[in-house]
C-alpha cells in the first residue's frame, strides 16, 4: 500500500524531462504561493485528457494566484509527445518518465496495463500542492482515473488557504496521536 507523504514535511524529489525540452525539477521551482503537481495516468487515459485540458483552461487563473503547474506521468517521451500534440493542453508543462520509485515516494498507486494502448506499468492520478519552501501542503491520490479534485473549484480552496493563512492539515503520523 502506498504511503502518501505528510503535509508540512519536505515533498519528495521530483525531476522529469519536459516534452518541450529541458528538465523540470521541483527543487528549482519558486512560486509565489504553490506548485501544483498533477500526476496523470498517461496517453491511454481519456479522463486524463479531459483533466489536463481543464488544467490548461484554468492555468492562467492558477498563475494569477501565484500557483505554478506541471503535469507528470510515467509515459515514455514518445507517448508524452503524442499527448502534447493530440490534447488541448497549451501552456501546461508536460513532464514524462517518472520512475516507479518516484511515483511510490509520492504515494501514487501503480497499475499494470490490462488492455491495448496501456503501458505495462503506470501511476494512477494524484494532485499535490507544494509550498515555495518545498514542503507538502496538500495531497490527493486516487486508485482509479476518477474522483480527482475539480480544478476550477479547487481555485476556491487555494483562495481560502491564502486569504486565511490556513495551515496544512493531516500532518500527524499514524500512531502519534
Amino acid at each position: 500500500m502506498p504511503t502518501t507523504p505528510l503535509p508540512r514535511q519536505p515533498a519528495p524529489d521530483l525531476t522529469a524531462d519536459l516534452v518541450d525540452g529541458g528538465t523540470w525539477r521541483l527543487a528549482d521551482q519558486s512560486p509565489e504561493a504553490f506548485t501544483l503537481v498533477v500526476a496523470y495516468r498517461g496517453l491511454h487515459c481519456p479522463v486524463c485528457k479531459s483533466y489536463l485540458e481543464t488544467l490548461s483552461d484554468v492555468r492562467a487563473d492558477y498563475a494569477e494566484r501565484g500557483v505554478e503547474v506541471v503535469a507528470v506521468s510515467m509515459d515514455t517521451a514518445a507517448r508524452a509527445r503524442k499527448a502534447r500534440m493530440d490534447w488541448a493542453v497549451e501552456g501546461v508543462p508536460i513532464a514524462y518518465g517518472m520512475s516507479r520509485e518516484t511515483a511510490r515516494a509520492w504515494g501514487l498507486y501503480l497499475s499494470e496495463g490490462i488492455k491495448d494502448g496501456e503501458p505495462d506499468l503506470f501511476s494512477e492520478p494524484g494532485l499535490f500542492l507544494v509550498r515555495p519552501d518545498g514542503t507538502l501542503y496538500y495531497a490527493a491520490v486516487n486508485s482509479a482515473p476518477w474522483g480527482r479534485p475539480h480544478l476550477p473549484s479547487f481555485l476556491k480552496a487555494v483562495d481560502f488557504v491564502e486569504d486565511n493563512d490556513y495551515p496544512a492539515r493531516g500532518e500527524v503520523e499514524q500512531g502519534a496521536a
